[in-house]
C-alpha cells in the first residue's frame, strides 16, 4: 500500500455521524473517512447481524468491541474478539460475517 496526498489530521470517531447499513438481518453503523483509494472505517454491528454477501475485498481489522465470527468460503471459521485483528487480501478468501451480540472493529480498505 502506498499512502500519499493523505493530510495529517486527528479524526474524533466519536463526534462522527454514521450511515446504516442492513444485512441479512441486523445492520452496521459505518463511520467512514475516504483518502483517495484508501477507506477508514469504524463499524459498530448490532447484536444478531449476519452479512448479506460474500465480500471479495481486501480488509485490515481490528476487533474493539465484542466479538465477530468471519467465514471464509472455503470453510474456515475465525473468531474476532476484542484486541484482535485479520487482513485479507482483494479478490481472495471470499468472506462473510455475522455477530451473535454485537462487535466493534476499525477497519482499512
Amino acid at each position: 500500500m502506498i499512502i500519499r496526498d493523505v493530510p495529517f489530521e486527528a479524526v474524533n470517531w466519536e463526534e462522527m455521524k454514521s450511515e446504516r447499513h442492513e444485512g441479512e438481518s441486523g445492520y452496521a453503523e459505518w463511520k467512514t473517512r475516504q483518502f483517495g483509494d484508501i477507506r477508514v472505517r469504524v463499524v459498530k454491528y448490532s447484536p444478531g447481524y449476519k452479512a448479506d454477501h460474500w465480500c471479495k475485498k481486501g480488509h485490515i481489522l481490528y476487533c474493539l468491541e465484542g466479538e465477530m465470527t468471519t467465514l471464509l468460503k472455503d470453510g474456515r471459521i475465525t473468531q474476532l474478539c476484542k484486541g484482535m485483528s485479520y487482513q485479507v487480501e482483494d479478490e481472495n478468501y471470499p468472506h462473510s460475517s455475522y455477530t451473535k451480540d454485537g462487535a466493534t472493529l476499525f477497519i482499512v480498505d
